[in-house]
């Protein structure tokens, strides 16, 4: 069991499955999140540099609310194709477009998570290979106009019904995939202080 008690533990995160993976581990933590919070990244950046890159954006633009007894945490989660970046998609278009990509490949779905106080940061990423089954048209639709995949990396949920019938096999954590590395966070926790 992971005691945080002395900590005023902050998720600054919108996304609902980031809230779900984090309160599995039993930990009181509350939601804080900025409007508009810049997600771009340099273009010589590649793989892993960029999803730590933006983490640690995101914790920049919340120093100025942070506390003695702050422990912040913030996350990004980027799908790779064939050395391209798929992040949110930007309309509904788009989704199906980054679907159509994915489809019958082994994409890798990337995590950069950052821990910081007002005294110590930690940064990290973890790395997901995802194999989909090739989609039909209809499949990719469905998906998109029913469950609006706009906020997510790669335009899918894992946990979503494109997960279901589109996933054929993972390697490494599927937690990750839902854009948390919650095994790999809870380590870095235990040894962060």
């Amino acid at each position: 069991m992971l005691d945080l008690s002395q900590y005023n533990v902050i998720l600054a995160s919108n996304s609902p499955r980031r809230k779900e993976l984090l309160s599995g581990l039993d930990i009181k933590y509350s939601i804080k999140t900025l409007p508009d919070v810049d997600e771009s990244y340099p273009q010589s950046l590649s793989g892993e540099e960029i999803p730590i890159y933006i983490a640690k954006e995101k914790t920049e633009a919340y120093k100025a609310f942070m506390e003695d007894d702050t422990l912040l945490i913030t996350a990004d989660t980027i799908v790779l194709l064939e050395g391209k970046v798929y992040g949110k998609p930007i309309d509904e278009e788009d989704a199906k477009r980054m679907l159509r990509a994915l489809s019958g490949k082994t994409h890798q779905v990337l995590t950069g998570v950052c821990i910081t106080t007002k005294t110590k940061q930690k940064a990290f990423a973890v790395s997901s290979d995802v194999r989909f089954a090739t989609l039909e048209d209809k499949e990719i639709e469905y998906y998109v106009t029913k469950y609006k995949p706009l906020d997510k990396a790669g335009a899918y949920g894992v946990q979503e019904w494109i997960g279901y019938i589109g996933v054929e096999y993972i390697s490494g954590s599927y937690y990750n995939i839902m854009g948390l590395p919650i095994q790999r966070l809870y380590q870095e926790l235990k040894t962060f202080f």
